[in-house]
């Protein structure tokens, strides 16, 4: 008899935040955390899908363990959603990541026993904290995705 492996499913925002500058609209940083286990590596914040709950539901709730930054605290941009695929110990695990922008830049980050720093962090900075090509894809898609907002917004670069 063939058994389907189920994939784990996990799931989190790309926390970003605009740092106001005099002379355009602003410097874009991404939040990414430092585990406290294994290889410490750097991730955004993320965490597994709870029996009975669903994705979004799922990527707050680990957004505020992880993070300490809830709802009040995030605003969840339309359009962007990427989903990464690959194998952690032998077994399939997807990720979804939606772009949420904190509020207030200010904002304190508190983390969890799970992980032990927690840096901000400009795009290339942070490609590099990444480390996996798939999240450093993810990480340079987010950007693409608010240039191109800035630019509707007629607030390009100029």
């Amino acid at each position: 008899m063939f058994f389907k492996v189920m994939a784990l499913r996990a799931c989190g925002f790309l926390v970003f935040r605009r740092l106001a500058q005099p002379t355009s609209p602003g410097v874009i940083e991404y939040l990414l955390l430092q585990t406290s286990y294994g290889q410490h590596h750097w991730t955004p914040p993320k965490g597994h899908v709870d029996p009975g709950e669903d994705d979004l539901t799922t990527a707050l709730r680990e957004t505020q363990e992880e993070a300490g930054l809830g709802a009040e605290h995030l605003q969840v941009l339309d359009g962007f959603l990427q989903e990464l695929h690959y194998t952690v110990k032998g077994r399939p695990k997807d990720v979804l990541y939606w772009l949420a922008e904190l509020r207030d830049p200010k904002t304190e980050v508190t983390l969890s026993a799970e992980h032990q720093d927690y840096r901000w962090a400009r795009l290339e900075e942070a490609c590099s904290l990444a480390q996996y090509k798939d999240l450093q894809d993810t990480l340079r898609a987010a950007q693409r995705h608010l240039d191109s907002q800035q630019e509707k917004n007629g607030q390009g670069l100029s």
